[in-house]
């Protein structure tokens, strides 16, 4: 699968969107990929997790015992992702602002774990991912997403491995391009402001 046909299932699913949104990460940015809408036809899913799992170099594939994402927006591709491994997925959660594990689900300890996101933007989330995954046992061998839209900044301390890379700004809200700043923004995504 080629970034055009990446792209191609985004715009089929109307899940780029374009005008001034404030990410989880609290910058703004004049373009969204609402990932929850491009899963939501679970054969769209399907087809760019399969894409995904096929990227990763055989080494880690290898190794991956389980795929653990954080909620929510993690949740379907980590599925999608483990049906495409044939592994078990599990998801963290903040029921008091930390990830971890709930549910029953449970790592052995030293358990080999992709951690499957939908995006990445600054790799926060990733990396308080990763560090649950730690405390609950497991050792992450890679992590990957549906998109990368770090600019390539994101460090997560593992092998990283996106569907695709996009290349789109952002910008703190007290230092907004005047065209930017002339609409009014909306959050999106699934953490409140």
């Amino acid at each position: 699968m080629t970034d055009d046909d990446v792209l191609a299932e985004f715009r089929a699913a109307e899940a780029l969107l374009e005008g001034h949104f404030i990410l989880s990460s609290g910058l703004r940015s004049p373009r969204y990929l609402q990932c929850a809408r491009v899963l939501m036809d679970p054969a769209r899913g399907s087809r760019l997790a399969t894409a995904l799992a096929a990227r990763l170099p055989a080494e880690i594939r290898d190794r991956i015992a389980a795929v653990v994402s954080p909620a929510m927006g993690g949740v379907i591709a980590g599925h999608e992702m483990a049906r495409a491994l044939g592994v078990p997925a599990m998801f963290l959660e903040r029921p008091e602002g930390v990830f971890e594990l709930r549910r029953g689900f449970r790592l052995e300890p030293g358990t080999t774990v992709l951690m499957m996101e939908d995006v990445v933007t600054t790799g926060l989330s990733s990396r308080e991912a990763i560090a649950a995954i730690a405390r609950a046992g497991g050792e992450t061998v890679a992590a990957a997403a549906l998109v990368d839209r770090s600019n390539g900044t994101a460090d997560l301390g593992v092998p990283f491995f996106p569907l695709i890379r996009l290349d789109v700004p952002t910008y703190s809200a007290d230092s907004l391009p005047p065209e930017l700043a002339a609409i009014p923004a909306i959050k999106p995504g699934s953490r409140a402001a």
